[in-house]
């Protein structure tokens, strides 16, 4: 079993209530009409992730410009690979990609899921 930390539930919650622009975007507009539960800013062992689908094993992680610094490549690059050894996939966006080449976003996260825009549920 994924290894769950309580001591982040706070932090999680926090951070769910205060999503970036492109985080609800990606949440109200795509991630919320997949057939899947994706669970927003979900915590895996040290770490909390901004999307999780379960049944997949696949995080979905939205990142800004700070992402592109040598010292948060590292820290993302063995965030990857620790979740990579419980057999999890990162897909990293950047805000850049998922305001200016959403729907490019939303399919290649389809693809990954093995599914097209036709698997999606109606928007509400």
């Amino acid at each position: 079993m994924i290894p769950y930390n309580k001591n982040l539930v706070s932090t999680a919650k926090t951070l769910r209530k205060n999503m970036t622009p492109e985080e609800k975007h990606l949440w109200y507009d795509f991630l919320k009409r997949l057939p899947f539960n994706v669970r927003r800013q979900h915590n895996i062992e040290n770490y909390i992730v901004d999307f999780y689908i379960a049944e997949k094993k696949i995080v979905i992680e939205v990142d800004g410009r700070q992402h592109l610094l040598a010292e948060h490549q590292e820290s993302d690059k063995k965030r990857d690979e620790y979740l990579a050894s419980w057999g999890i996939s990162v897909l990293r966006y950047s805000n850049d990609s998922i305001r200016n080449n959403f729907n490019a976003v939303a399919e290649e996260i389809l693809k990954k899921l093995g599914l097209d825009f036709s698997a999606l549920k109606p928007l509400r």
